[in-house]
C-alpha cells in the first residue's frame, strides 16, 4: 500500500502518518526501487492503534508507552487512570454548568461586571441604584476582580464581609454618601479639605472582615499602586488616607 491508501484504510490523514513517522510510533516502511514506502498490514494494524488509543483520549507520549510494551500489560492501568481523569472532568464540567445555570437564572440578571459568583451578583443587584457613580462602578470592577484573585477562603471571607456591611442599617445611605465625596473630588487637588472628609466616610463603609490585619493595608501594594494610578489625584489621596485610617483601627 501507498501512505494516501494506508490513511484511508485506516482513516486517518497522510500528515498524521508522516507525524506518527517522525514521533516514532509508526515503523517506516522500506523504500522499494521506484522511491515510494510499500505499507503492509502490520503498519495498518499499528496505525489503526494508535487512531483508537488517541480516539480514547491518550496523548502520544502515552501512545508511545503503550505501543513499547509488546505484551499490552500497562495498557488497562493507562486507561484506568484515563478513565479517572475523564471522571474528574466530567464532574468538573457538571459543576461549571451548575454556575452557569445560577447565573443565568438570577434575578435581576446578569450584572455588567459578570460573570461573577451568585453570592456576589446578589451584592451588586442591591446595590444598582448606585450605578450612576463612577466610583462605585469602578468599587465594583475591583471587587469583582479580586473575587477572581483571592483564594477561595478569602474570597469568601470577602464577600461574607462585604455582605454583612451592605445589609447593616444605613449602610446603602453611608455608601452612597461616600461615592458622592469621591465622584466630586474628580478635579480636585490632592490638598483638597474635602479629601480627609471622603477618606473619613469611606473608611466607615469598609467592612472589618476585609483587612482583618494592619499588615495587609501596605499602601505600597503594587495592586493599590496600580488602582491609585486609575484615580484622579484627589482620589487616590483619599484612598491612601482611608488606609492609613483602617491600619491605625486596627492596631
Amino acid at each position: 500500500m501507498r501512505i494516501g491508501e494506508l490513511a484511508a484504510v485506516v482513516g486517518v490523514t497522510t500528515r498524521a502518518v508522516r507525524h506518527y513517522h517522525h514521533l516514532g510510533l509508526l515503523p517506516e516502511p522500506e523504500r522499494r526501487a521506484n522511491g515510494y514506502r510499500e505499507y503492509g498490514l502490520r503498519h495498518a494494524v499499528v496505525l489503526a492503534r494508535i487512531r483508537r488509543l488517541t480516539e480514547l483520549g491518550l496523548g502520544l507520549a502515552e501512545v508511545r508507552d503503550v505501543l513499547a510494551d509488546d505484551a499490552g500489560k500497562d495498557l488497562v492501568e493507562v486507561l484506568t487512570e484515563l478513565d479517572e481523569d475523564l471522571a474528574r472532568q466530567e464532574a468538573a464540567l457538571r459543576e461549571r454548568r451548575a454556575r452557569l445555570r445560577t447565573l443565568l437564572d438570577a434575578e435581576g440578571g446578569m450584572p455588567a461586571e459578570g460573570p461573577v459568583s451568585p453570592e456576589l451578583a446578589a451584592l451588586f443587584a442591591g446595590t444598582s441604584h448606585l450605578s450612576d457613580s463612577p466610583m462605585a462602578v469602578k468599587d465594583r470592577e475591583i471587587i469583582a476582580f479580586l473575587e477572581t484573585a483571592m483564594p477561595a477562603e478569602d474570597r469568601e471571607r470577602m464577600v461574607a464581609s462585604v455582605g454583612e456591611a451592605l445589609g447593616s442599617p444605613g449602610a446603602m445611605a453611608r455608601a452612597g454618601e461616600a461615592y458622592a465625596l469621591l465622584d466630586a473630588l474628580a478635579d480636585a487637588e490632592p490638598d483638597d479639605p474635602r479629601v480627609e472628609e471622603a477618606a473619613l466616610t469611606l473608611a466607615g463603609c469598609i467592612p472589618p472582615g476585609l483587612f482583618p490585619e494592619a499588615g495587609e493595608l501596605d499602601p505600597d501594594d503594587g495592586f493599590l499602586r496600580a488602582f491609585y494610578d486609575d484615580l484622579a489625584p484627589a482620589q487616590a489621596e483619599a484612598v491612601r488616607r482611608t488606609l492609613r485610617i483602617l491600619a491605625e483601627e486596627r492596631r
